[in-house]
């Protein structure tokens, strides 16, 4: 059993969501690699266990969740005791890690990198997907005209139900087809891209003029170029959205942020995430899912079963 140092608390972890990244990570294809042996896991929600010394804004019993490089695959977990957010009464483990990323990594693209404005036309890539799905529903939020890709019929009545105005067949081959007939200029203002892939160059050249394209990832599994010359003929932006640099730049925002998320996602203002929940038993199950394009929501281990009722 770990214990905390000076300034740490150590968490009796609940839930643990799992993103593409740790799926890089686990196969050393991702830019930062840890040293071994390395726990997988960096999304954690659950209780302090224990404090380490000086720690006074924290007690045990306390419903916590944390982003680290690692270690929530596993019982218990020490962080340092400045790096977890509250989590209100009403939200489950399971939905507060979930979200932790996800919705945090959304509204920085769109409201801080995007900057998004009301009557604008937002076109949401992996509409389904964690980032996507949250993207969605700020989007609409935020009094944009949301046009939500995705792959399956399924898939779009979701994005529907979560405010998006029209929907596109992401696979489709035609895609820029689909974006002229589903948007009323034909063309649109903001790309809320998690995917990356083959239709890159084709949701750039929908841009309106002065169009920004937020690039979050590349979960279609290649990483595309752009020719320079379509930057200056749309007089548009190519626009990262890097979102462990806002942690780090401006973590009183960011605190906030999350705060913020917490509580609407609680209050029901924004949908909780949608999961697909596997036991610690079956981390490396879990794990593999992360790179399934066909999973249905954000791939959650549940380390005790009285974390997964909706009521805890």
């Amino acid at each position: 059993m770990p214990a905390p140092s000076a300034g740490q608390v150590r968490i009796r972890v609940e839930a643990t969501a799992l993103g593409f990244v740790d799926g890089l990570i686990v196969q050393g294809r991702y830019q930062i690699k840890p040293p071994l042996p390395y726990v997988p896991g960096g999304e954690i929600a659950g209780t302090v266990d224990a404090t380490g010394e000086g720690v006074r804004h924290l007690s045990a019993g306390d419903r916590v969740a944390t982003w680290q490089l690692g270690g929530g695959l596993s019982e218990y977990a020490i962080v340092a005791a400045d790096e977890v957010e509250p989590i209100p009464a009403e939200l489950d483990f399971a939905s507060a890690a979930a979200m932790l990323v996800d919705y945090q990594t959304a509204r920085y693209a769109l409201l801080e990198r995007g900057r998004v404005l009301a009557g604008e036309t937002v076109l949401v890539m992996g509409a389904a997907g964690g980032v996507g799905s949250a993207a969605v529903q700020l989007a609409a939020r935020a009094g944009a005209h949301v046009v939500a890709a995705a792959s399956t019929a399924e898939k779009r009545d979701r994005a529907r139900a979560l405010g998006a105005q029209a929907t596109i067949n992401s696979a489709s081959e035609d895609i820029r087809a689909e974006i002229r007939a589903a948007v009323p200029r034909g063309v649109v203002d903001v790309v809320v891209d998690p995917v990356g892939g083959t239709t890159f160059e084709a949701l750039f050249r929908s841009l309106a003029k002065e169009g920004r394209h937020l690039v979050i990832g590349f979960a279609g599994g290649s990483i595309p170029a752009l020719p320079a010359n379509l930057a200056l003929l749309k007089s548009a932006a190519l626009v990262g959205v890097e979102i462990r640099h806002f942690l780090a730049a401006r973590p009183q925002d960011a605190r906030a942020a999350r705060t913020a998320l917490f509580e609407q996602v609680a209050s029901g203002a924004l949908a909780k995430p949608q999961t697909a929940r596997f036991s610690l038993a079956q981390a490396h199950e879990a794990l593999a899912a992360t790179s399934r394009r066909d999973k249905a929501g954000k791939v959650v281990v549940i380390q005790r079963a009285e974390a997964s009722s909706p009521d805890r």
